[in-house]
């Protein structure tokens, strides 16, 4: 709480973060790690296809869930986790660490879920420990 002007200096310029956007998309991902970000996505909806492949708590308390940009945002997330991890392939533990940021909002829990304290976050992580990693 002072007078003084706080001096910001830029860490990178437009073209700079222009190339890592670029370089995120480059970041390859297995077919299994694509394959378990769509199972998280698809077993967010409650008529999200086999009985089994759907969490009780998610046919308990979502209304609505992910849809499929989801699972790109997943991957994508992954692949620029695994860069700024000094990786260059992106891994099922990359998936489980965007999934709350890239989840939380796409899932609409019911007035059940509300009347029962459950929050979406809660929703997320029954989701990846139903849904296992390869």
């Amino acid at each position: 709480t002072g007078d003084e002007e706080p001096v910001i200096a830029p860490v990178a310029t437009a073209s700079d973060i222009e190339a890592m956007r670029h370089l995120v998309r480059d970041i390859p991902a297995a077919s299994n790690v694509i394959d378990y970000a769509l199972r998280i996505v698809r077993a967010s909806r409650p008529a999200g296809g086999a009985e089994d492949a759907v969490p009780a708590p998610v046919r308990q308390w979502v209304k609505w869930g992910a849809g499929p940009r989801a699972g790109q945002a997943l991957v994508l997330g992954a692949k620029a986790r695994a860069l700024l991890d000094g990786r260059s392939v992106a891994a099922p533990e990359d998936i489980c660490a965007v999934a709350l940021p890239v989840l939380r909002h796409r899932i609409l829990l019911n007035f059940q879920a509300e009347a029962d304290g459950v929050d979406t976050d809660q929703i997320v992580a029954r989701l990846l420990e139903a849904i296992p990693a390869p």
